[in-house]
């Protein structure tokens, strides 16, 4: 597995006291209180991190480009204040779709201010069942906002493991990374039937990252086509 630091930002994610309206918060003042929150988080737990600033609005269209409202949910791993769940939404996801899996207790409760109508799980993403979790089922795409970098091998196995279990067959994960390759290693993608493909890189992110799609070899992206998005939606 990989155990190196994966230095900047994790998706930024917000805790905050009452729900937000983007009509009637100032973009600054908004980013300031993620930045401080997100920075609380990071002391508290920073491997759990993984960055030091939140994500970009550029990565966070990357990572949610081949999202589609439909009547699959949308599961999103490490949502932090929910940069990449935003996002998600303008995409015309209902909230009642979202499953938002966050560990932090702080980050986890903002989830829940945020959108009361979505799923949101307080748990380590490595330790997800769907047994312990009904709630996960019937998932059409994933959206991974984890520091795989930081995680084992091992970890990867069992985050990987329950996503594509309650995932349909033609569904796929979404990751990004500030390394030079995949995060996931070929042999843990190749235990189970998995192939990676780079999605986008992004230039307007500090530092710049790239996105991948992970996805059942049966369903790999032919001629341009994302397999695991509906109605064969273009990445």
């Amino acid at each position: 597995g990989h155990n190196q630091s994966e230095i900047p930002f994790m998706n930024s994610r917000r805790s905050q006291a009452r729900p937000i309206s983007a009509q009637s918060r100032n973009p600054l003042a908004t980013w300031l209180t993620e930045t401080k929150e997100f920075l609380s988080a990071l002391v508290s737990n920073p491997l759990s991190m993984g960055a030091v600033l939140p994500s970009s609005a550029a990565l966070a269209a990357a990572i949610t480009a081949s999202v589609q409202p439909g009547p699959g949910r949308v599961l999103e791993l490490g949502c932090g204040t929910g940069v990449f769940t935003r996002e998600i939404l303008r995409k015309g996801v209902s909230p009642a779709r979202l499953i938002l899996v966050e560990r932090d207790a702080t980050l986890s409760q903002g989830l829940k201010v945020q959108f009361p109508a979505a799923t949101v799980l307080q748990v380590l993403a490595q330790d997800l069942c769907p047994v312990q979790y009904p709630e996960l089922k019937e998932v059409s795409t994933t959206v991974c906002g984890l520091p795989l970098l930081n995680m084992s091998g091992l970890e990867h196995e069992r985050v990987l493991r329950t996503v594509f279990d309650v995932m349909v067959p033609q569904g796929a994960l979404y990751l990004f990374t500030y390394g030079f390759r995949c995060p996931v290693s070929q042999s843990v993608l190749g235990k189970f039937e998995l192939s990676f493909s780079l999605v986008s890189f992004v230039a307007r992110n500090l530092p710049p990252a790239s996105v991948y799609r992970i996805a059942k070899r049966t369903y790999v992206t032919r001629g341009g086509l994302a397999a695991g998005c509906p109605e064969g939606a273009r990445l």
